[in-house]
């Protein structure tokens, strides 16, 4: 005799990136035993949730978050049962961390198993990306170590040099054994000399504090960088992906790349779409420090139009947990600030009100949140209500409303980029690998029962997975 399903979802609106039905979800050993169509009477189950008149999406895919990063001498102040924690909270059941290398003598491979052990604490499912910042006769063998690892992603950036900044040299070495591996390029793309340039520039000037960050970092410097990077990929053939792109002239980039048949893709923030430069001339400048900075509001427009148009194909958080007190130590001088934003939290109500309000559909919403993200990083088994799926679900009423109050996230730190803004698409209800971690009653810590995830080959991926425009098509 079969046994009883432990959790059915009942009476919900499936939203998938390509359609959405009217389904009762059943769920058995934490994955979607089946969808019952919702004219049927709801199946016995240990626990039933009543989904009448909200939607149920994919749990979330955060495809680019850094947890317990060390960056020069700042540490972010999170862990993984913190991060993992506030990703649920969030909506998100999966994310993606970087093993990216302490110093020169950390290697690659040591960076990525190290993180690979902390993320024994996770309360969610975690990937992991590899960084190589310089080449030597070790890395083809530490990439295919990764590759056996389920590692399938290398990220590698085009500035911050003396830390983080990989030359044109490694970039292409490394490309042609992301092919040979079947793997992904990431690039975080910003050209070096002229933002080394810039910023020095107004440092003679003495306009090297936060109020002037969004000058040092121009918008020609990403897009130079990025067609640069394009045409290294082109050569070598690797699939490459560009994280927080930040300027709609970087997205058309990449759309004329895939216009020629390039394996290219572009990820956008929550930030980018959401909050212009005018933030530098706030009360409080320090709680917008990233790079790239916020751009104009003209290009914060254009770029929201790249996104409901799906020439943005992902939507990341680009979490880092940096509090008030470490952004406001150099205030003075942005060379010498950490850099980034808290955001694995309120990444599915910024991005939900974001694309929304700009007339985005909520079956778009789900590709940039959870389907392109699984799918672009070859993880299996994510982004998709379907039989056979993980049971990753999120309950939510589409037109619920809540206003952020940095101090009650979850993410250890003490501020929100998002302070104070109304935003709409919050979970009711998430489920991790069929556990039930978040309702009306709060958060129900699983403890660390999240599993690392080993990914799929890139390419082999692509071909069982065909992107949300093929499915729309063949329905």
């Amino acid at each position: 005799m079969s046994r009883q399903p432990q959790l059915v979802i009942a009476n919900a609106i499936v939203v998938n990136s390509h359609d959405r039905q009217e389904a009762h979800v059943v769920v058995q050993d934490g994955r979607i035993a089946r969808l019952v169509d919702a004219a049927l009477p709801v199946p016995a189950a240990d626990n039933t949730i009543d989904a009448t008149g909200k939607l149920v999406i994919p749990g979330g895919v955060d495809g680019h978050c850094h947890v317990a990063q060390v960056t020069g001498r700042f540490r972010t102040l999170d862990d993984y049962r913190t991060t993992s924690t506030a990703a649920l909270w969030g909506g998100t059941t999966t994310i993606i961390d970087f093993g990216i290398p302490r110093d020169a003598q950390e290697t690659p491979l040591a960076a990525a198993l190290h993180k690979k052990e902390l993320a024994t604490q996770s309360r969610c499912d975690v990937a992991l990306h590899g960084s190589v910042v310089s080449w030597d006769e070790t890395v083809p063998w530490q990439l295919g170590q990764l590759a056996a690892e389920g590692i399938r992603s290398v990220k590698m950036y085009t500035t911050n040099r003396g830390s983080t900044m990989a030359d044109g040299d490694t970039i292409l070495k490394v490309m042609r054994e992301m092919v040979r591996l079947d793997g992904l390029t990431y690039i975080h793309a910003e050209h070096d000399p002229i933002i080394a340039d810039c910023t020095g520039q107004h440092a003679q000037d003495g306009r090297i504090g936060i109020e002037h960050l969004h000058r040092t970092r121009p918008e020609l410097a990403e897009e130079i960088s990025v067609k640069e990077t394009l045409a290294m990929a082109e050569y070598t053939g690797a699939p490459v992906y560009f994280v927080h792109q930040s300027t709609p002239g970087a997205v058309d980039l990449v759309s004329e790349a895939r216009d020629r048949g390039l394996q290219a893709y572009s990820e956008t923030c929550p930030h980018y779409v959401t909050l212009d430069d005018s933030v530098y001339g706030s009360r409080f400048p320090e709680w917008f420090a990233c790079c790239p900075p916020m751009r104009s509001a003209e290009t914060v427009a254009a770029l929201k139009e790249r996104l409901v148009s799906g020439a943005i194909h992902t939507m990341s958080s680009d979490h880092s947990c940096y509090d008030l007190s470490q952004k406001r130590e150099r205030t003075d001088d942005v060379r010498a600030m950490p850099h980034g934003l808290p955001g694995v939290e309120t990444r599915m109500p910024v991005t939900f009100t974001a694309m929304t309000s700009a007339g985005a559909t909520v079956e778009q919403f789900v590709e940039a949140f959870a389907a392109a993200p699984a799918r672009i990083n070859a993880v299996p088994g994510k982004g998709r209500i379907a039989e056979g799926f993980d049971a990753d679900l999120v309950v939510f009423d589409p037109a619920e409303e809540r206003t952020v109050d940095g101090s009650a996230l979850h993410m250890g730190t003490d501020f929100s980029p998002f302070d104070g803004k109304a935003l709409t698409g919050w979970p009711a209800v998430v489920v991790s690998n069929g556990r039930v971690v978040l309702d009306a009653d709060g958060f129900h810590d699983p403890g660390a029962v999240g599993r690392f995830i080993n990914r799929d080959g890139f390419r082999e991926h692509q071909s069982a997975a065909p992107e949300a425009s093929q499915l729309t098509a063949a329905l």
